[in-house]
């Protein structure tokens, strides 16, 4: 790693960290700060319009576009600067983090005038329609179809694990386009209207009683010709692209969430006399030392990003990276609930959420609230499936980068 920052990302930090402290309520900087539930709720709705205001949301984007046109160093300080605030940065994941990003290297004009600017202002909200009943890990295997009718795409089929589709109203969405090519090649990406007659959402109810996850059931959906990004065919690369920027992680601001969990669990153990276990010293030291690799490649990532250099072992972070993080999470979580003990599972006696997010969000009220904790512990079983799970990350790594033969596939019965 050779990783330094320019004097223009150093007077950057001194704008974003300004801003911050005049924008943010007060006390947010005070050591114990906390904001009641309606305080909370008055500051989630009005953020959003301040960080448009401020110019903060898809930042990195071209000016021509809306943003900024951050420098990648810039970029880094502003996801830094943020991340120290502890301030949220984003608007809407699905809209400025995977989407956008994907309709400004694909998309057409067109596309771009229409849909960046209703991303930025928070106008527009996404959800993402990749995964099928059949259809998650072997993703090229979708059956939904798309055939085109005049000016418009016909659409029939399912996906399942479409996080807020309920709220949104577009969804950017895979479906076949050719059924009579190598399947990888008859993939089209579609931006489809959610707010119409031929589209059912039905929520999966969660243990906690929320229904974040759907199944989202296509029957003679229309979407506009024009509203292919990419090209007729030619999904299979934009989806790519999209599940690298899902994949991503800020270089020097991912570990940070979990050095924070780290912090609370290490707290938690000296308060409980849990931290003279050996079992959980070593627990402790295993998951700190992950963070730091984690830390470390992401450091080296971005140093060649910067450089403009790559080599075999930062091609390969962006898969092994997700699956390190996520399988790291999942066992740190078990942890934490070995530290914490039993009564950690009961809403009146689970330890205090601090760092950690809050309930996931649903529709409509829990009919158990688990605390910060607990959210993080069952959210953290998804985090190995989500974005490609780590069973199939494992073959990719083996087979693209080790030279490990391929998988052998298994030819369904005969009939």
């Amino acid at each position: 790693m050779d990783l330094s920052y320019p004097p223009e990302a150093e007077a950057f930090r001194v704008e974003i960290r300004t801003w911050l402290e005049e924008n943010l309520p007060a006390g947010w900087f005070d050591e114990g700060f906390s904001q009641t539930p309606e305080e909370k709720q008055a500051f989630n709705e009005a953020w959003p319009a301040k960080l448009y205001g401020g110019g903060w949301i898809c930042a990195a984007w071209p000016k021509e576009y809306g943003g900024k046109g951050l420098t990648t160093m810039e970029n880094v300080v502003l996801a830094e600067e943020f991340a120290r605030a502890k301030a949220p940065l984003r608007a809407d994941f699905f809209g400025d983090t995977l989407v956008g990003p994907t309709i400004l290297q694909h998309g057409t004009e067109e596309q771009k005038k229409e849909f960046l600017p209703k991303i930025m202002k928070g106008e527009m909200a996404w959800c993402q329609g990749f995964s099928e009943p059949d259809s998650g890990s072997d993703l090229a295997s979708l059956k939904t179809t798309a055939v085109l009718d005049g000016d418009e795409w016909v659409i029939n089929g399912q996906k399942v694990w479409t996080t807020q589709a309920q709220f949104a109203d577009y969804c950017f969405l895979l479906a076949r386009t050719d059924p009579d090519v190598k399947k990888q090649a008859g993939i089209s990406y579609l931006l489809v209207p959610m707010k119409q007659d031929g589209i059912e959402v039905r929520g999966i109810v969660q243990p906690d009683g929320t229904a974040e996850f759907n199944e989202v059931f296509f029957t003679d959906a229309r979407c506009p010709a024009e509203n292919v990004v990419g090209g007729v065919n030619g999904g299979w690369k934009v989806a790519n692209s999209t599940l690298s920027h899902e994949r991503g992680m800020s270089a020097t601001t991912g570990y940070r969430r979990f050095e924070q969990e780290y912090d609370l669990m290490v707290a938690a153990a000296q308060a409980n006399g849990k931290i003279d276990d050996p079992v959980i010293r070593q627990g402790l030291t295993r998951y700190y030392t992950k963070v730091q690799i984690l830390k470390i490649n992401g450091l080296r990532s971005l140093t060649q990003t910067v450089q403009g250099t790559k080599d075999l072992g930062v091609v390969s972070l962006g898969l092994t990276n997700k699956m390190f993080w996520s399988e790291m999470h999942r066992d740190a979580m078990e942890l934490a609930l070995d530290i914490f003990g039993a009564a950690s599972m009961l809403v009146d006696t689970a330890p205090a959420s601090g760092s950690w997010p809050a309930v996931m969000r649903g529709e409509g009220r829990p009919t158990y609230q688990p605390s910060g904790m607990m959210s993080a512990f069952f959210f953290s079983r998804s985090e190995t499936i989500w974005g490609g799970t780590a069973e199939i990350q494992r073959n990719i790594v083996g087979e693209k980068f080790l030279g490990l033969p391929r998988e052998p596939k298994v030819e369904p019965p005969k009939k």
